[in-house]
């Protein structure tokens, strides 16, 4: 994806915080009387989607190509699955992921702030 294109996407995303997001992930779980898995079974549960990920990746990118009886699923509904796992993840353990994405980046504009060349403002490496 080029940068104008990039920024065109960027400019199409919706609104919806991470803490909605939670709070969302949080209502539908809690109408049942299992609750949240444990955090070995989400672990499970995650590393069960990002192959799923991997596969469709494959399929899109790589040269495997889907058998004709393979279901018709998509990058975006696997990451979209990673991402309900991920939020269910962090409310099992009370993690504000918020909180959690403002330090990692925090620790990339720090740690990382020279390692990559940057593009200045005319376009120019």
């Amino acid at each position: 994806m080029n940068t104008s294109n990039h920024k065109e996407f960027l400019d199409t995303l919706r609104k919806k915080p991470l803490a909605e997001m939670q709070r969302e992930v949080d209502a539908y779980i809690s109408q049942f009387k299992e609750g949240y898995f444990s955090p070995l079974a989400l672990m499970a549960r995650l590393t069960e989607e990002a192959g799923e990920l991997a596969r469709e990746v494959n399929h899109a990118y790589g040269e495997k190509p889907k058998k004709p009886e393979e279901e018709d699923n998509s990058i975006a509904l696997e990451l979209g699955d990673l991402l309900f796992i991920l939020l269910c993840f962090a409310n099992s353990l009370g993690i504000d992921l918020t909180k959690a994405h403002d330090e990692v980046m925090h620790k990339f504009n720090t740690r990382d702030a020279d390692r990559w060349t940057r593009i200045d403002k005319e376009g120019e490496v």
